[in-house]
């Protein structure tokens, strides 16, 4: 699965799990997408669904990625 990251823009029914304005890292699932969700991993490390529209896009400079990359590895 590829990895990116995404900012978190509603956490409607997910506050405990999702704050909004954070940045966080997203799997690449198809199966999910198929049903308009995404996977994201948590502050735990465990990834769980969520709905895609929850999240927006978000371009990090290639060394910012790297340097998160690094922390969630």
């Amino acid at each position: 699965m590829k990895r990116h990251f995404m900012v978190c823009v509603n956490n409607l029914g997910y506050e405990a799990s999702l704050e909004v304005r954070k940045i966080y890292e997203v799997l690449t699932d198809r199966a999910a997408e198929k049903h308009h969700q995404i996977r994201v991993i948590d502050d735990s490390g465990e990834d769980y669904l969520y709905p895609v529209d929850y999240f927006a896009p978000v371009r990090l400079p290639t060394e910012t990625k790297e340097k998160l990359e690094l922390i969630a590895a």
